[in-house]
C-alpha cells in the first residue's frame, strides 16, 4: 500500500487548503497511485490517467462532482508539487456538470428537526447553520466575537475560497445563543467540544442524523441541506 507523498500533503498545507480539502485530495490521490501499484509516479502516462478515470466512471459509478475532485487531486500533484513540469500530461476532459436540484426541507420539516433536539448546544448549532445559511465548516470556525448583536449579523471569516462575509442574525437565534452562552460559557470558539477546542464536523453530522430520525424525516438530507433550505425559504 503506497502512502500519499509527504511533498503532496505539505504543499496542500503551505497553500493553506482547508482540512476537508486536504482530506479529500490526499484520499483521492492515494487511491490513484495505488491503482498503479506496479508503476512509479513518473511512469504514469496521460493515457493511464484517462483509463483510471474511465474505470472510476464505469466500474465505481462515481458522481461528476467526485470525478472533478479526483481530477483536481491529480492535477494538483503534477502542476503544484511538480511545479508544472509535467503539464503536457494533464489534458484531462472535465465531465459535463449534472444539473440537479438540491434537496430542500420544508419550513415545517426544519421546525420538526430543531424541536426534536433537546440538548441546548446541539439545538444552537443546527439553528445557527439554518437561520444564517452557514456551511458546517463556517459554523465550526465561528468565534464568540463573530456574533455582532448590535448590527444583527454573523461575521464569517475565511469561508469558502478564504473569503470573509456576513450573514443574518435573527432575533430568535440571538435569544437561544445568549441562553446557550450562559449555560455553556464557551471560551474562544462559539461552539466548543467537551474538552475545549472547536466542535467537530462529524459530531454535528451525527447530531443532525439523530434529529432527522427523531423527527421522522424521510427525505435524504445532510447538514448542508439546511443551508439549501435557508436559501430557498428566503426566496419564498
Amino acid at each position: 500500500m503506497k502512502k500519499c507523498p509527504d511533498a503532496y500533503i505539505n504543499k496542500l498545507k503551505v497553500i493553506r487548503y482547508s482540512e476537508n480539502t486536504i482530506r479529500t485530495y490526499t484520499s483521492a490521490f492515494s487511491d490513484f497511485i495505488n491503482y498503479f501499484s506496479k508503476k512509479e509516479l513518473f511512469e504514469i502516462s496521460d493515457e493511464d490517467i484517462k483509463n483510471y478515470l474511465l474505470y472510476l466512471v464505469e466500474k465505481r459509478k462515481i458522481s461528476t462532482s467526485f470525478q472533478n475532485q479526483v481530477i483536481n487531486a491529480i492535477k494538483f500533484y503534477y502542476e503544484k508539487v511538480c511545479g508544472g513540469k509535467r503539464m503536457p500530461y494533464i489534458t484531462i476532459d472535465r465531465p459535463i456538470k449534472e444539473k440537479t436540484l438540491p434537496n430542500v426541507l420544508s419550513e415545517e420539516e426544519v421546525k420538526r428537526i430543531i424541536n426534536s433536539v433537546k440538548n441546548l448546544k446541539h439545538k444552537s448549532i443546527l439553528l445557527t447553520i439554518y437561520s444564517s445559511g452557514l456551511r458546517i465548516s463556517e459554523a465550526i470556525n465561528l468565534k464568540i466575537a463573530d456574533i455582532d448583536s448590535s448590527r444583527m449579523v454573523i461575521l464569517i471569516k475565511g469561508g469558502k475560497g478564504k473569503k470573509d462575509r456576513s450573514s443574518l442574525l435573527s432575533e430568535k437565534l440571538l435569544i437561544i445563543l445568549r441562553e446557550y452562552f450562559r449555560q455553556y460559557k464557551p471560551k474562544v470558539w462559539l461552539f466548543e467540544g467537551q474538552d475545549g477546542g472547536q466542535y467537530s464536523d462529524r459530531s454535528i453530522q451525527n447530531v443532525f442524523r439523530k434529529a432527522c430520525l427523531d423527527a421522522k424525516i424521510m427525505k435524504k438530507a445532510t447538514v448542508h441541506t439546511l443551508r439549501h433550505s435557508f436559501a430557498t425559504h428566503l426566496l419564498e
